[in-house]
Parts: structure tokens; sequence; C-alpha cells
């Protein structure tokens, strides 16, 4: 049960930086407690935790108009941050981690400023049957956080030229291009700026919790953690997948996201996987790995491996049998 509500803001707009930070607030988050961070990007691509980023973004066109990269830690989809754009994230311990008052909080803050959004879809907010806000998840250690973006005023202009998003995605939603698929909240109220959604998010935050926010402290060693994290989630190691061999390539999308799988397969058995997707499932790719790698490459085997990997938070049942379904195209 929360007992306590905090909030922090960055007003930083380095991506590796405020990542790190969330991180931090995430694994120190205290017993009863929910955290609210909130946080802006500069000119920035996000893609999620397992997504192959020489097929979701144009990297060359970045690079050009510096427009940097950022990874996640959170499974999910690209986006395109900048100054028109909030980033909030809700960090809470497992037994206090509640996304659906979470998604209240935002909902609250919308209509105060004369917005009547709607959750839809997977992991968005709506208005007008357009997305002005896509969220995102992870949990470690029964550390939970919840994150998304608020689209005030961003340049949707660059989410058609810096994003690739797949043909079959849009197809989906009936739509022709992601630039008619979302909506800034400017175009509904012209008056919203960040720094009025940033306390009007607070203030939902204490109405939907009906507790007084407080300022969240940081610990000692703070600093050090969060510069050190930083430090390695600007890395290529971490920004760009380290290609393996691969000898077949299978594609689908399902309710749940889309998916590419790699395989290596050597003298019969799989040698290697690579797991790309957009799914809210971030242990997804792991989870594969461990069940796959050294099988026969045979699919009947490597669909009753799957069914065997039990249940973990977006892993579930249905999640199984479309991979097994996937696994007979072999």
């Amino acid at each position: 049960m929360i007992k306590y509500i905090s909030f922090i803001e960055s007003f930083c707009t380095d991506p590796y930086r405020n990542i790190a930070e969330e991180k931090y607030i995430t694994s120190h988050v205290g017993p009863s407690e929910c955290v609210l961070f909130l946080w802006e990007n500069h000119r920035t691509v996000v893609i999620g935790k397992n997504q192959n980023v020489w097929a979701e973004c144009e990297i060359g066109k970045m690079k050009s108009d510096s427009v940097r990269l950022a990874r996640r830690l959170s499974g999910g989809g690209a986006v395109y941050h900048d100054a028109g754009n909030l980033n909030y994230s809700f960090c809470a311990q497992q037994d206090d981690y509640d996304v659906e008052r979470q998604m209240n909080v935002i909902l609250r803050a919308l209509l105060a400023n004369g917005i009547p959004a709607e959750k839809s879809g997977r992991n968005d907010i709506s208005v007008q049957g357009r997305k002005c806000s896509g969220n995102a998840f992870y949990q470690k250690d029964r550390r939970c956080c919840h994150h998304g973006t608020l689209m005030i005023d961003v340049d949707k202009e660059a989410l058609g030229k810096y994003l690739n998003v797949p043909p079959d995605k849009l197809k989906t939603k009936g739509i022709a291009s992601v630039r008619s698929r979302v909506i800034n909240l400017s175009e509904i109220n012209p008056a919203i700026t960040s720094g009025t959604l940033r306390r009007d998010l607070i203030r939902a935050f204490t109405e939907e919790y009906g507790l007084p926010a407080r300022q969240w402290e940081t610990g000692p060693g703070f600093e050090t953690e969060v510069s050190a994290d930083a430090a390695f989630l600007s890395t290529e190691e971490w920004l760009y997948d380290r290609p393996i061999p691969f000898s077949n390539t299978l594609r689908s999308r399902f309710p749940w996201g889309g998916i590419e799988l790699q395989l290596n397969v050597d003298r019969g058995r799989i040698a290697g996987i690579r797991c790309y997707t957009d799914s809210m499932c971030e242990n997804l790719p792991a989870l594969l790995e461990a069940a796959l790698t050294g099988l026969r490459y045979d699919p009947a085997g490597m669909s009753e491996a799957v069914l065997e990997i039990p249940e973990y938070g977006y892993f579930t049942d249905s999640v199984k049998q479309n991979l097994c379904e996937l696994l007979q195209h072999l």
C-alpha cells in the first residue's frame, strides 16, 4: 500500500544521464513509496531495449543532423524526443506498483488542461483517436518502472525522417504514416507548456493517491552511480547490436508486437540466436536464447522448449503459442 509519494525533476536534456537517473530511482525507491520522475531529452531517438537499431532508425540522417541515439531499459518501440516532449517515470516496488493508478495520474493532468484523453491499445494514451503518449515498462529485483512520453509540441516531421516504422505495424492500425498516427497536445490546447504540465502532473499525483508529494532525496552514492551508468548507456556496446552470423530469419507481427528471430545453425544445432522485438516483455530475447541455444534445429523440439518457459510478466501463454506458430515456418 502506498504511504508516501515523492517527485523529482530533471532539467538536464542528456538522454544517457536521464535514463541513468531513472535507473537509480527505480533501484532505490523505498517500500510503500511511489516516485514520479519528470525529464526531457534534446533531439534524441530512443529505441526499446530489444530493437534492431539498423532497422528502426535512419542512422545516417541522425548523425548528419546531430540527433542522438539512446537505448532504454524497457521493451517497446522507438520514439523521438525533443524540447516539445515531456517524459515521466513512475518507480515503485513490486507490491506497490499499480499501472492503472499511474495512468490515471496522466489522464487527470491532461483533463485539467481541457484534454479528454483516454487509454488505448496496449500501452498508449490517445486524444481524438490519435496517440499523444506511449508507455513502456521494466522490472528488476522486485522494483518496477513505468515510463512514457507526452507530446506537447514535438516536431512531427522528424518522426518520419528518423524513424523507420514497419509497414505491417502501420497497417494493423489502419494508418498511412507515423505522423498521421500522433497528435501534439498543443493542437488541442495551445496554451499548454512543459512547465505547466509538470505542475499539473505533480498536482494530479497528489490527487490520485490522496497524499502530499514530497521532493525525493537522492542517496550519498547518487552521483557516482548515475555517472557510471550514463557513461555505459552512451557506449556503442549498449547502443549498437553485435551481429551474429545467421542462416535463417523469421519475422512476424502479433497483437503483442513485432518479432524478428535470427538463428545461427551449426551442424544441425542452434549455435546462436538474436531476437529483435518491440514487445513490452523486456526479457523476451533472454528467455528465448536460454531456451533454444544448443537445441537441434527442429520446430517441434524448439516449440516444446518455448512452451516450457515459465510465464513472466508480459511473457504469457498466448505469446508462447504465437512463438510456436512462428517456429513452424522454419
